[in-house]
């Protein structure tokens, strides 16, 4: 293909060559034109201290990269910028905070799987479907209304169409078959009379021929529906059924780092059935609480109380230590394969990925390796960390259709806030 433009493209994110440097140093090189003021000024829209200018790039938190990142960008006055999957280091604030910015700003193509999050920046949407690319104005949630009901439509047409298809082929048949009869007929008639049988005989041949006609215009007319539908198979979950209605409990329980306490002191107390997410800003311990219930040595005050014989599936937030074979890590993980890569194949996994090594795989593809094996764990309670990052809409509504129907127990740490409000029962702030 060819792409014509008439303006210069700025890719987020931007490769820092040395994150060593100083930060200012960085957004200099980003946009060489670029006043310290106006930079400071566009931190401010998006919550970011200033201070951040005079300290080396990798001591900034992710999320405080990504805002200073995004912000210089938009200062190169002229350039479309092309901003690649922003939210993945973002808590919920912070993604409120970006998405608010984005909304006031003009000149980008956004790639995002968090549905929130597009709907309170972009006013059109580019759909890559299946057979064609269409652009349409308004936000994510309207683009899937409008999407669900045309396939509505199609399904509805289609079905019609295949009824139709069957009846005309029936009646080009029975049309046919009475020609044929007709003109047997014949044989040992006079000249007259043959001649009226030959003429009632090709009329219903002809009408054979338009009953056709109307069927191959059917089929060609039901050629064109439903190219670009997505299914996806329904997930299957089996838990394990646990001899207690209370799971673990936590009793004025704070994370701590070098002997000082990161979070407020948390209570609650996990019973079958509970959903629980953990809510607040990044950094605050949401994933050491993960930890210290897997059993890893985290300081903490507090008492942390788990059932005994508890079996837990545990998803974590880091993919780097996937390697090797699927059918590998299905026997070290003691779960069946075929049912681990059944999951992947309806996870929209491509047969040709299960050649692969895991650490050829993507980002998205790695965490679907994570959760196809915890739902193939039959356990007590389901600990996932951020297990949606890198993940696709639909495999997102998947899963949010499997939490739902099976009522697994869990305890989770989620930005996405349409699965967030679908799954969550409790919520704990940290």
């Amino acid at each position: 293909g060819k792409i014509n433009c008439s303006v210069l493209f700025d890719y987020f994110p931007y490769p820092v060559r040395d994150p060593e440097l100083f930060t200012e140093e960085i957004l200099m090189e980003v946009c060489p034109e670029a006043e310290e003021w106006q930079i400071i000024r566009e931190l401010s829209y998006l919550e970011v201290d200033d201070g951040v200018l005079y300290r080396p790039f990798c001591t900034l938190s992710n999320g405080e990269q990504t805002k200073v990142l995004l912000a210089t960008l938009f200062l190169n006055e002229g350039h479309f910028l092309l901003i690649d999957e922003p939210t993945n280091h973002l808590d919920n604030k912070a993604r409120k905070t970006v998405s608010d910015y984005l909304k006031k700003r003009k000149g980008f193509i956004l790639v995002s799987h968090d549905r929130n999050f597009l709907d309170g920046c972009v006013d059109h949407i580019l759909s890559l479907n299946k057979s064609n690319i269409e652009v349409q104005s308004g936000n994510f949630s309207s683009w899937m209304t409008n999407f669900e009901r045309q396939q509505a439509f199609e399904e509805t047409q289609n079905e019609r169409l295949k009824k139709d298809i069957s009846h005309l082929k029936q009646a080009a048949r029975r049309t046919s078959d009475w020609s044929d009869k007709v003109e047997a007929t014949k044989i040992g008639m006079g000249p007259c009379d043959r001649g009226a049988v030959g003429h009632k005989a090709a009329k219903m041949m002809k009408r054979s021929k338009a009953i056709e006609e109307r069927r191959e215009r059917a089929i060609e007319e039901k050629s064109k529906l439903l190219k670009n539908t997505e299914t996806a198979d329904d997930l299957k979950l089996i838990t394990a059924e646990y001899h207690s209605d209370t799971m673990l409990s936590f009793s004025k329980v704070a994370v701590c780092y070098d002997g000082k306490e990161i979070c407020a002191p948390v209570s609650f107390t996990v019973k079958k059935g509970d959903r629980i997410v953990l809510d607040g800003k990044t950094g605050i311990g949401k994933s050491s609480i993960l930890k210290i219930i897997m059993g890893e040595k985290i300081e903490h005050t507090g008492n942390v109380n788990i059932g005994s014989g508890l079996i837990i599936s545990y998803v974590p937030q880091d993919t780097s230590h996937l390697k090797g074979s699927l059918s590998d890590f299905a026997k070290e993980s003691g779960i069946d394969e075929s049912l681990f890569k059944a999951m992947l194949r309806k996870l929209d996994f491509e047969r040709v990925q299960f050649e692969k090594d895991m650490s050829a795989l993507s980002g998205g593809q790695k965490k679907k390796v994570l959760i196809a094996k915890s739902i193939c764990d039959r356990a007590h309670i389901y600990i996932w960390d951020e297990p949606l990052n890198f993940i696709d809409i639909y495999s997102r509504i998947q899963i949010e259709q499997l939490i739902k129907e099976f009522s697994p127990t869990m305890i989770f740490v989620e930005h996405d806030e349409v699965f967030r409000q679908t799954i969550a029962t409790q919520i704990i702030k940290l």
